[in-house]
Parts: C-alpha cells; sequence; structure tokens
C-alpha cells in the first residue's frame, strides 16, 4: 500500500478575472498547480485499464473549465469554487489547489494557495 497524490503543475491558460477594467474585458493568463490526495492505495492498481482510477485528463478539463465558465471577480472566489469542484471527484479525500495571475504586476505574481479536504 501507498500514499497515491494526482498532482498537476503549471497548467496555463487565459481567464475572465479581476477588478480592474482590464481584467473584466481581456481574460488574463493564470497558471493552476493542483494536487488531489487519493488516500492509502494499492502500489498497482488492480488491472492496467483506465476505468479503474482518476484520469487526469478528466481532472485537468475539470479545471480549464471551471476557471474559464464566467468571470469572476476575486481569485479567491474562484480559488474556492474550484476546491470544491474537485473535492467532488470520486475517490479524492483532499486538495491543494494554487492559481497565479501572471501578468498582473510586471515585477511578481500574484498567487493564493487553497487546502482543504483530508491530508
Amino acid at each position: 500500500m501507498g500514499q497515491r497524490l494526482l498532482t498537476l503543475t503549471g497548467l496555463r491558460f487565459a481567464a475572465s478575472l479581476g477588478i480592474l477594467a482590464h481584467e473584466i474585458n481581456t481574460p488574463q493568463p493564470i497558471q493552476v498547480d493542483a494536487e488531489l490526495n487519493l488516500g492509502p492505495q494499492p502500489l498497482r492498481p488492480q488491472d492496467d485499464d483506465i476505468t479503474h482510477v482518476l484520469d487526469y485528463r478528466k481532472v485537468r478539463q475539470i479545471i480549464i473549465d471551471e476557471c474559464t465558465a464566467e468571470h469572476v471577480n476575486l481569485l479567491e472566489t474562484l480559488i474556492g469554487k474550484l476546491s470544491q469542484r474537485l473535492l467532488m471527484l470520486p475517490g479524492v479525500l483532499g486538495v491543494r489547489v494554487k492559481i497565479a495571475k501572471l501578468e498582473i504586476f510586471d515585477d511578481c505574481e500574484v498567487a493564493l494557495r487553497m487546502q482543504t479536504g483530508q491530508w
């Protein structure tokens, strides 16, 4: 047995996020990192079939869909919505998410991290 974690890092795409006029009118680049705690698992799945594990393609698409579904004013709102959605996936015990706004300032990125569920 082992502790299985699914991690997606560096997922970049544009999202409509923010309260400034240029943020409301133009999607901006963000980066999402997500870690999903799948809990204790056998070292190998019962067989070599994708239907018996959490498909990371679906996780990636959920992240993109949730972050691009509609304009969101606050990064805090978006990270909360995304964390809730990922925690609803079958077999997911805990979620850690980081969302970074890559171009809000010239000299740094702004990011929030959220952790929920079991760790």
